[in-house]
């Protein structure tokens, strides 16, 4: 019953999959176009450009007016190998919400109270802001296999998580803190860009606390496989977001060969097995789809993502806590987030010494 239920799952995406690019239309080379679109994912600043990517089309706009996780806006430009050239932006409709208004609050505080690499770096880990990461940086960080921390992932979602449980469970049975948990998870999502990586954590992480209130055991490769189904199933153009597919990837790996290797390195301290383990897990699985994508991997990138991780937690901790805190109080919030600066003052150092 159970294969048969399964192959009417996988025949059902499929041709849900199949229907999505099909009706999709087609524009020949050369052809002017208009998009009237929502910016979904925030954009990659570059030194005279801003890249984003709209309808599935990459689109480089001019620096300013500077577009923002959110906006509406309408882009004119020419079909040119799946990108538009000679882009217009023709108008921008500010999303004017509250929580996106708080994201820019936040956004606006670390780069007020920071240099802007560290701001930057901040700015990715906590709400996975990218609006701010300057074109040498980026390429610093992909050259060095570590583009993936400063986008919020699942690991921030579990923060989000663990803390507000930590919180709650002072004041309320558990059962009871699970829905204000689950609230505190979509609103982080929305918080962080509504990303791909952001929106499996959080249907994860809720699961998994959904679990719990219907007493289920919560098996975490079988709830991450049911996720990225469902996603696909709902948003069809995520088959082509390789962000997408390393988020998934690499949790499968992590959950399939972390304990594992962990067994391996036993001989290894405590802090440094841990984030080796979760690296190295992590690798296998995302490995084979960087070198697909790019052609080339850099074979250091291991050691470095080991030589940084351990600082990602305290600055996502700190930054959250502070960009919190200085929204309401400027002074004792840029305090705590100079408790950051040596934590990225190394992580900047060691990605730029390798690079």
């Amino acid at each position: 019953m159970k294969i048969f239920l399964n192959i009417t799952l996988v025949i059902f995406l499929a041709l849900r999959v199949f229907l999505y690019f099909s009706i999709l239309p087609v524009y020949p080379e050369g052809t002017k176009i208009r998009i009237n679109a929502k910016v979904i994912s925030e954009p990659i600043i570059y030194s005279d450009s801003q890249y984003l990517k709209l309808s599935g089309f990459k689109v480089y706009v001019p620096l300013y007016p500077r577009v923002y996780y959110g906006d509406r806006i309408v882009v004119e430009g020419i079909v040119a190998n799946g990108k538009l050239d000679d882009p217009k932006l023709v108008l921008i409709n500010e999303k004017k919400g509250i929580l996106y208004q708080y994201r820019q609050k936040i956004i606006s505080f670390y780069e007020q109270s920071l240099p802007k690499d560290h701001s930057a770096l901040i700015a990715g880990m906590v709400i996975g802001s990218k609006g701010g990461i300057g074109e040498d940086l980026w390429n610093d960080l992909k050259k060095s296999g570590t583009a993936h921390v400063v986008v919020a992932s699942g690991m921030n979602v579990s923060m989000v998580a663990g803390f507000l449980v930590g919180i709650l469970i002072i004041i309320l049975p558990r059962r009871k803190a699970i829905p204000f948990v689950l609230a505190g998870i979509w609103i982080y999502a929305v918080l962080s860009g509504f990303d791909a990586p952001i929106v499996r954590a959080s249907v994860m992480g809720s699961t998994a606390f959904l679990a719990q209130l219907m007493g289920r055991m919560y098996q975490s490769l079988r709830i991450l496989l049911f996720t990225a189904v469902v996603l696909i199933f709902l948003k069809p153009v995520w088959i082509n977001d390789m962000g997408f597919w390393l988020s998934v990837l690499a949790t499968a790996s992590i959950v399939i060969f972390y304990p594992k290797i962990k067994k391996i390195f036993v001989f290894l301290p405590k802090i440094v097995r841990e984030d080796w383990s979760t690296t190295l897990s992590a690798q296998i699985g995302v490995v084979p789809l960087l070198y697909y994508n790019f052609g080339q991997f850099n074979i250091l990138s291991p050691f470095i993502n080991v030589a940084v991780l351990w600082t990602v937690v305290p600055i996502t901790l700190i930054g959250m806590i502070s960009g919190i805190i200085g929204t309401i109080y400027q002074p004792l919030g840029r305090f705590l987030l100079y408790l950051c600066y040596p934590f990225t003052s190394w992580f900047l150092f060691v990605i730029s010494g390798f690079t």
